[in-house]
């Protein structure tokens, strides 16, 4: 059974995702804590030209995922900006849903690391992807990154 906060996670996440990339693709979180989250994306919509499930859509569950999931172990007042991401894609999907799971790796104040295992409904693996996640402070009342030591400074010489 989910505690209250991570079903009102799950729900906010997904009603804000709507008019997105992930809302688009189809994306629905199932299971969400910083220490793993669960989602969906259906094949149909989401594939190449010769049926298969699209590895760059693969690529945006497992950033969905893995974000999600640096974004709750940042917690509030901070910002998850994806870095790096890899994938391997082990078989082709051509139907049904996939099924994405990211689990922490490394969680620190700065950096996040996820693997992302994404499998079919059969559960055979489809893809096989690792995403790293800088965490920023926001500035205050605005929701954006702080700068980092130095950013926004004019050039040497310039006032």
């Amino acid at each position: 059974m989910r505690d209250d906060s991570e079903q009102r996670i799950i729900e906010s996440y997904n009603l804000a995702s709507a008019d997105t990339l992930p809302g688009r693709m189809g994306i629905k979180i199932l299971e969400a804590s910083p220490q793993r989250v669960v989602g969906t994306m259906p094949v149909a919509g989401n594939t190449q030209p010769y049926g298969l499930l699209h590895g760059g859509a693969s690529c945006v569950l497992a950033e969905s995922l893995g974000s999600l999931g640096a974004a709750l172990h940042a917690g509030p007042g901070r910002v998850t900006l994806g870095i790096e991401i890899s994938a391997t894609h082990h078989r082709g999907a051509a139907g049904g849903e996939v099924t994405g799971v990211a689990t922490l790796l490394h969680g620190g104040r700065t950096l996040t690391t996820y693997e992302i295992v994404i499998t079919d409904e059969q559960d055979r693996r489809v893809c096989t992807s690792r995403l790293t996640c800088l965490l920023r402070d926001t500035i205050p009342g605005e929701g954006k990154p702080a700068p980092s030591p130095g950013e926004g400074m004019p050039p040497p010489g310039q006032p």
